[in-house]
């Protein structure tokens, strides 16, 4: 992990993680120490995003949307948007950090403008029939794809406003979906343990089915591609995340620990060697792939961590 060393205040190294005790933790990657506690009350974490630029955090959670400020030791947010309702289950940013988008059980993906000051803009809305779990931005900045738990993924077309419909499984909800970011894979997990993988062709986009995992015997809960897009981690209630090839989708590794219950969230490392897990037994830890070994704990949450993020210099 490039730049451990400089993982001080204003440095672009993070590794952050939130959940059920209503705080945002700032952690040194390379030692467990941690940084600062943001407070986020009212609510637990849904989801957290890095910004590209690497100074902010957005949180969501129950109908707020929050920006806290990385680089500066304030505990609270610097942005705090409570005009939604329901809780908001994803959020993501386009790769200049010109837009940020959300997804959220209100059946709904939105666009804001996170530039027009404190108080976030919507800029679009993209209904759909059943409250949204998962909402990824295509890495040619095109298509949101939208996960809902009727379990259809909608492929929303920014430029025209149309979209088209995928059902890998009726009847079961859709998690997460993840495009690795050569943006060729798409896959997606369901509340049945099942991954879907898709190759993606075409101008714009469009998925052909490519692999049906059987991944966890119990509700998935997160998938995300490496950086180098070799590997495709999923995580589960059965207590492990496993990480699987890309080259034939065969399992390379599984990633369990004692005391770790429902894994809720996980990010790899820029260099594609290690991966962070959340765990609702409140740590996050870090994972050797290549060895399968436990390398690191984070301990100070009360509660299940329930989301991550991390941002390497090198990103």
């Amino acid at each position: 992990m490039a730049g451990d060393n400089n993982t001080g205040g204003g440095s672009q190294v993070a590794l952050v993680t939130g959940g059920y005790d209503h705080t945002i933790k700032l952690w040194q990657a390379h030692s467990g120490v941690c940084l600062r506690t943001m407070q986020h009350p009212d609510s637990q974490v849904n989801a957290l995003e890095i910004t590209p630029n690497g100074q902010m955090v957005a949180a969501c959670g129950y109908q707020h949307i929050r920006m806290y400020d990385l680089a500066s030791a304030n505990p609270d947010p610097v942005m705090n948007f409570e005009g939604v309702t329901k809780n908001v289950t994803r959020v993501g940013f386009q790769k200049d950090g010109k837009w940020m988008y959300t997804g959220g059980e209100d059946c709904t993906a939105k666009i804001w403008d996170p530039r027009a000051g404190r108080q976030l803009q919507c800029q679009g809305i993209f209904q759909v029939p059943a409250p949204v779990n998962a909402v990824v931005l295509h890495p040619d900045q095109t298509q949101i794809m939208v996960g809902d738990q009727s379990g259809i993924i909608h492929m929303w077309d920014l430029r025209t406003d149309q979209n088209e419909q995928l059902i890998p499984e009726a009847e079961a909800s859709i998690q997460d979906i993840a495009i690795d970011p050569e943006g060729k894979l798409m896959a997606a997990v369901n509340n049945k343990g099942n991954c879907y993988v898709w190759a993606l062709d075409g101008e714009p986009p469009r998925p052909v089915p490519k692999k049906h995992i059987q991944a966890h015997k119990k509700y998935a809960l997160r998938c995300k591609f490496s950086l180098d897009s070799t590997m495709l981690v999923t995580t589960s209630g059965d207590c492990s995340a496993k990480v699987w090839r890309t080259s034939d989708w065969t399992l390379l590794r599984e990633l369990r620990h004692d005391s770790q219950r429902w894994v809720w969230d996980a990010a790899f490392s820029v260099d594609s060697r290690y991966l962070f897990t959340g765990s609702s037994d409140s740590y996050a830890r870090l994972w050797d792939v290549e060895k399968g070994t436990l390398e690191r704990e984070y301990c100070g949450h009360q509660k299940p961590i329930t989301a991550l993020a991390f941002r390497d210099q090198a990103a």
